[in-house]
């Protein structure tokens, strides 16, 4: 598979717009031994992710995305992490990519996607990072401006988290799925795991407040633990 995802040009002759990508688009291939595979894209304002995974198991492929942004038409995306060829950290890139209503065509890849939403469904679209956990009543805030970092980038019915070293250019690990938000109840339905594939299947419902901007996030992770996380929304 190509390395980039994304490049914007027009259809019928008129340039396509940054916010006609925000949202989540999907599509479907066959692998050499005719297993289905899904590859879901989010793209939010700022920062993308797409990622690749066996549609009836759930086992994670592969993993890919980073910043971009639009010039007359161009997008250009800086990568961030990039599982299948990690020294494309850190490098731009391009790709063309032609979007119609409710498709996006990217033939380097030779790929069609269908749009999944437009971002704005869920209370949560956008591209955070984690900047703190509270514990035994006390705030521990982390550094959103390092090398390491746990990004979590929602659309407005997908959600996919990555931990990721910019520096060292090491991929950590990855999960996502679909999500909802509904009386204060955010709740997750995983589709792939990159570290345990036993976790696909399951729905993890957390309480979640936005506070002065911030996402505060608590209830069980998925190993049955108590946790208390903030998010802070990437600048």
């Amino acid at each position: 598979m190509k390395t980039l995802f994304l490049l914007l040009v027009g259809c019928f002759s008129l340039i396509t717009t940054a916010q006609e990508i925000t949202g989540a688009w999907e599509a479907t291939s066959t692998d050499l031994n005719g297993n289905t595979l899904k590859t879901v894209a989010i793209v939010t304002d700022d920062h993308n992710v797409l990622t690749t995974y066996d549609a009836t198991t759930g086992k994670f492929m592969s993993t890919m995305g980073g910043s971009w942004l639009m010039n007359n038409g161009v997008l250009t995306e800086t990568i961030e992490f990039h599982t299948q060829d990690p020294s494309l950290v850190g490098q731009e890139q391009q790709l063309q990519v032609i979007v119609d209503n409710d498709t996006m065509q990217i033939p380097e890849l030779g790929m069609t996607f269908s749009r999944i939403d437009d971002g704005s469904e869920g209370a949560l679209n956008g591209a955070w990072l984690m900047s703190g956990r509270v514990r035994d009543g006390e705030t521990q805030s982390r550094d959103t401006t390092g090398s390491r970092k746990t990004m979590k980038i929602l659309s407005g019915t997908r959600f996919q988290w990555i931990a990721y070293d910019t520096t060292s250019k090491e991929f950590k690990g990855t999960g996502g799925g679909s999500y909802s938000t509904v009386d204060g109840k955010y709740t997750e339905n995983i589709e792939f795991f990159s570290k345990d594939d036993s976790r696909v299947g399951a729905s993890l419902e957390f309480d979640y407040d936005l506070k002065n901007g911030d996402w505060h996030h608590s209830g069980l992770s998925s190993k049955g633990d108590p946790i208390y996380e903030i998010w802070s929304l990437r600048e």
